[in-house]
């Protein structure tokens, strides 16, 4: 009896937990979880309320008494936040009273806003009784100012430029032509100018003072006193040692020295000395060493000022090329030692006093040779006969240089050969360049190797733009390809051995020095 009604309880117990909807949701078996139920019987309420869920999962079971249950719970509680809330009704706060008058002056003047929008600092004060107001603003009593010496510039036109008067500019520009040349102080060079205090607006300032460099090595001060402008001399101590510069050639000659600090004038001066002697390209190896030395001023202040190329020199081990620059007293040299493609600063001269000038190039114009020296047919006059020169073809314009220094002896049009130069050379040699389109040089005017002389044309007797190239010797023609446009200088005596003393002097200086 015992055991039926225990198995009745049990009985009841599963199909309980069979419609419990959390064990189904999950998953559970109920006659696994049942047995266990079986050593723990559970007893279910009998109150129909305690059995009733007001809140079930709206996710399930849609549709069933159980959910339409729970979705009128929701809208019972909705419906009663939504007549309990407050409202969103903004906060009304004081509003502050707008400033005007001086208030509002102080305020914007202490407020931060962008200067464009009238932002200022501080705050303004009226004008009271004790304020008496200016007719004319007070000028400062001395002005600081600057002037630049243009190119071609007069110093006392540059002084009124920058406000000095007409007297005063006058006077200092003849105070400073005492000491220095005005035409020699170089362009570019910055005065200082202080103007005084003047008595009305209707004159100028007096210049008080006025300073400037007037040389590398010169200074020049004006300053006003009790008999007016006095000028002041300051010399400027300068050491004139020369630089020089030593190192390997490497992969590049060009390269090489102005990474050793040597300037870029005087590399193009030095590799255009060493290409008269040798092959920078085929001669000049990596192995090789060169020593450069250039011109150079350092003056007290700090300044340094590096000139021309003073001494230009290769080193191969078997062999050492060392030239220097030398320009002979002119009244002590002859013809061939005078002619000089330096501008007057001298030629370059090896170690032995020997220099050597060569043309520029093997031809007066770049391009092809079209009719050789010697018998030929004339394409125009229809018959042989001996062709005295070389004939060059080249596009019209092209520049026609001077194969070697010499005198313009004829510059003009001359029959057949239409605009015609002939230069005289010396020693008997002479050349004549014709057919040109234009001539550039002048009768009786000195020219030097490789100076623009014409332009290639078709004038005269021409089928076509080309320069016909004569050569003479001793009034005689002859092939100007057998000819070698070279000259060599040798020093002797007092001109010697003012060479040999620079050359000694310049040796002297030590790398860097």
């Amino acid at each position: 009896m015992a055991h039926d009604n225990q198995n009745a309880i049990s009985g009841r117990a599963r199909v309980y937990l069979q419609n419990d909807q959390a064990l189904g949701l999950a998953g559970g078996g109920a006659r696994g979880f049942g047995r266990a139920l079986d050593r723990q019987p559970v007893i279910a309420a009998n109150s129909a309320p305690s059995r009733i869920d007001w809140v079930p999962d709206l996710g399930a079971r849609i549709g069933s008494r159980d959910w339409w249950r729970g979705l009128a719970t929701c809208t019972a509680l909705c419906a009663a936040t939504v007549m309990l809330a407050p409202g969103f009704k903004p906060l009304v706060g004081a509003v502050p009273s707008p400033l005007a008058g001086a208030e509002w002056e102080e305020t914007r003047a202490q407020g931060i806003a962008p200067l464009a929008q009238g932002a200022t600092t501080g705050r303004r004060m009226a004008a009271n009784d004790l304020v008496a107001p200016l007719a004319n603003v007070p000028e400062r009593p001395t002005l600081e100012l600057s002037a630049t010496l243009g190119q071609g510039d007069a110093f006392d036109r540059a002084l009124m430029r920058a406000g000095v008067g007409r007297n005063d500019a006058e006077a200092a520009a003849a105070l400073v032509a005492r000491s220095v040349d005005p035409k020699t102080i170089p362009a570019g060079t910055r005065i200082a100018l202080t103007l005084g205090r003047r008595p009305d607006r209707t004159v100028a300032r007096p210049l008080e003072q006025l300073d400037f460099r007037a040389r590398f090595d010169l200074a020049l001060s004006l300053t006003r006193g009790a008999g007016g402008l006095a000028v002041n001399r300051k010399p400027i101590a300068v050491d004139s040692t020369p630089l020089r510069i030593q190192g390997l050639v490497g992969s590049s000659l060009y390269r090489s020295t102005r990474a050793a600090g040597v300037p870029a004038k005087a590399v193009e001066s030095f590799i255009k000395a060493i290409s008269t002697r040798l092959s920078i390209g085929r001669d000049v190896t990596a192995a090789d060493s060169f020593d450069v030395i250039v011109e150079r001023e350092r003056a007290a202040t700090g300044e340094t000022r590096i000139g021309d190329l003073l001494f230009a020199g290769i080193d191969q081990g078997r062999r050492k090329v060392q030239l220097v620059r030398f320009a002979p007293d002119a009244s002590n040299v002859d013809a061939d030692d005078q002619a000089d493609d330096n501008g007057g600063r001298g030629g370059w001269f090896d170690a032995n006093g020997q220099t050597e000038r060569r043309a520029v190039s093997g031809m007066p114009v770049t391009g092809r040779i079209t009719s050789n020296y010697g018998m030929r047919f004339h394409p125009l006059l229809g018959f042989t006969r001996m062709h005295k020169g070389l004939d060059i073809g080249a596009p019209y314009g092209s520049p026609i240089h001077a194969m070697t220094d010499g005198i313009v002896a004829f510059a003009g049009r001359t029959g057949g050969y239409g605009n015609f130069v002939k230069l005289v050379h010396g020693g008997g040699m002479a050349s004549g360049y014709g057919h040109m389109s234009r001539i550039a040089v002048s009768s009786g005017t000195r020219v030097q190797a490789g100076q623009v002389i014409g332009y290639v044309g078709s004038t005269g007797m021409s089928t076509g733009p080309h320069l016909h190239w004569e050569v003479w010797k001793n009034g005689a023609a002859i092939n100007p390809r057998s000819v070698s446009f070279a000259s060599v200088a040798i020093l002797s005596g007092a001109k010697l051995r003012a060479f040999k003393a620079k050359v000694a002097q310049l040796l002297a200086v030590r790398v860097g020095g």
